[in-house]
C-alpha cells in the first residue's frame, strides 16, 4: 500500500465531502430565512441526491474504459462552488438547483478516486479503503463547523469559503495525480514480474451485487435520514440552538472518522460478510433508543454507539462492491459511493413529509425499521468469487 498517496487522496475526499457535512447543518438556517417547511427543507437533499445518484455510475462507467483523472478536480471544484452558489441564491428554486449542482460535482469525482485507492491498496483493500473514507468522514465532521461558523461570521454569502478551498485542491490534484499514476504503473510492473503462477480471471457476480445494493440502499437512507434530522431533532425536540444541532452532527461524522478507520482494517481480518452482519444489526436498537430520550446528555452519548454502527461496515460495503464486480471496478465504485450517500436523499421528502404530520420521532422510527430489514439482509450475502 502507498501510503503517502493513499493520504493525499484521503485529504482529496476531505475536500470533496466537505460539503456533504454541510448541506444538513445550513438546513436549519434555511428553515428559519426563508420559513420553508420540513418536506421542503428534505426537497434539498433530494435534489443533491438525485444528481449525485443518477450520474455516479455512468462516471464509473467511464473509468472502466477510459481513464480521466482530471475528473477528480473537475468533480471537487464543482462540488464546492454549487455550495458557494447557495450563500448568493434567495429563491428556493435557486437554491434546489445549487444543491443539484454539488451534487453533480461529487458524482464526477468519486468513482474515478475509489478506482486509484483500489489499484494503490493492493491486497489491504479494506485498509485503503478505510483510510479513503476517512478522508471523507473528516470532511462531514468539518463541513457542519465550517458552515455555521461562516454563516455566523458572514451570513449566507459566507458559504464561498467552499469555492477557494475547493479550487486549492483542485489544482493541488492536477499536479500530483499524474505520479499517483506513474506509481501505480511501476507497481504493476513489479508486480506482473514476479507473479510465476497463472493469473486468475476475475468475473462478475450480478446476483451478489444486487443484493449488497438492496442493503447499501437501506443503509443510505438510513444515513441521509440521521444526517438530515439529528440537527432538527437537537433544536425542536431536545430544545437546542441551530449552532448545538450542528455540533451533534459534527460529533456523530468526528466520531465516524476513527470508526471508519477501525471498521476498513476489522474487514480485512474478519471478512466483509461478517463486519456488514455485525454492526449493521446494532443501528436499530440504537436509533430507537435516541428518539426514546428527551434527556440530552443520553442522546449525545448515543452518537458515539450510533456512529461506531453506521461507519464501522462502509469500506466492507465499496470493498465488497469492488470484489463482486472485480472485471468493473470503477462501475462497482460508482453505485455502491453513490448510492451510499445519495439515494437515501431521494426518500427523504417522504420522511420529511412523515416529519410534519406526525413529528420528528415518527419519521426517525421509520429508519429503525429500514435499519432492521437492512441487517437482516447482510445475512444473505454470498461469498465473493474474486478472492
Amino acid at each position: 500500500m502507498h501510503k503517502k498517496y493513499m493520504s493525499f487522496l484521503a485529504a482529496s475526499h476531505l475536500t470533496n465531502d466537505l460539503t456533504v457535512g454541510a448541506l444538513p447543518a445550513i438546513l436549519p438556517f434555511l428553515i428559519s430565512i426563508y420559513g420553508i417547511d420540513y418536506q421542503a427543507a428534505t426537497g434539498l437533499m433530494f435534489a443533491y441526491a438525485l444528481m449525485s445518484s443518477f450520474i455516479q455510475p455512468i462516471f464509473g462507467y467511464i473509468a472502466d474504459r477510459t481513464s480521466f483523472t482530471w475528473f477528480m478536480s473537475l468533480g471537487i471544484f464543482i462540488n464546492c462552488l454549487g455550495m458557494s452558489f447557495i450563500g448568493f441564491s434567495e429563491h428556493y428554486w435557486a437554491i434546489f438547483a445549487s444543491f443539484m449542482v454539488c451534487g453533480v460535482g461529487s458524482a464526477i469525482y468519486h468513482p474515478e478516486a475509489a478506482r486509484l485507492v483500489n489499484r494503490l491498496s493492493g491486497k489491504k483493500k479494506g485498509s485503503g479503503i478505510g483510510i479513503f473514507s476517512v478522508g471523507g468522514n473528516s470532511g462531514f465532521a468539518l463541513g457542519p463547523v465550517l458552515s455555521v461558523a461562516m454563516i455566523l461570521a458572514f451570513g449566507m454569502k459566507g458559504l464561498f469559503i467552499f469555492t477557494i478551498i475547493g479550487s486549492a485542491m483542485a489544482i493541488f490534484l492536477i499536479w500530483q495525480v499524474p505520479k499517483i499514476k506513474e506509481t501505480i504503473a511501476t507497481a504493476d510492473q513489479v508486480g506482473v514480474a514476479a507473479e510465476k503462477t497463472e493469473i486468475k480471471v476475475l468475473e462478475n457476480d450480478w446476483k451478489g451485487f444486487s443484493k449488497l445494493t438492496i442493503i447499501i440502499i437501506g443503509r443510505s437512507i438510513i444515513f441521509s435520514g440521521l444526517m438530515a434530522f439529528i440537527p432538527l431533532y437537537w433544536i425542536n425536540v431536545l430544545m437546542q440552538s441551530n449552532a448545538t444541532g450542528a455540533s451533534a452532527l459534527t460529533i456523530l461524522f468526528a466520531f465516524g472518522v476513527v470508526v471508519t478507520l477501525i471498521g476498513g482494517l476489522l474487514s480485512d481480518k474478519l471478512g466483509y460478510r461478517k463486519t456488514m452482519m455485525i454492526f449493521c444489526s446494532l443501528v436499530a436498537p440504537l436509533v430507537f433508543i435516541l428518539i426514546n430520550t428527551n434527556n440530552l446528555i443520553l442522546a449525545t452519548l448515543l452518537l458515539i454507539p450510533l456512529g461506531f454502527s453506521v461507519f464501522a461496515p462502509f469500506s466492507a460495503m465499496i470493498v465488497l462492491g469492488q470484489t463482486y464486480l472485480g472485471k468493473s471496478v470503477g462501475f462497482a465504485s460508482g453505485v455502491t459511493m453513490g448510492l451510499a450517500f445519495s439515494v437515501g436523499g431521494m426518500v427523504l421528502p417522504l420522511l420529511g413529509g412523515v416529519a410534519d404530520n406526525y413529528g420528528l420521532q415518527q419519521a426517525m422510527e421509520v429508519i429503525v425499521y429500514v435499519a432492521i430489514v437492512t441487517a437482516i439482509f447482510t445475512f444473505f450475502l454470498p461469498k465473493p468469487k474474486n478472492v
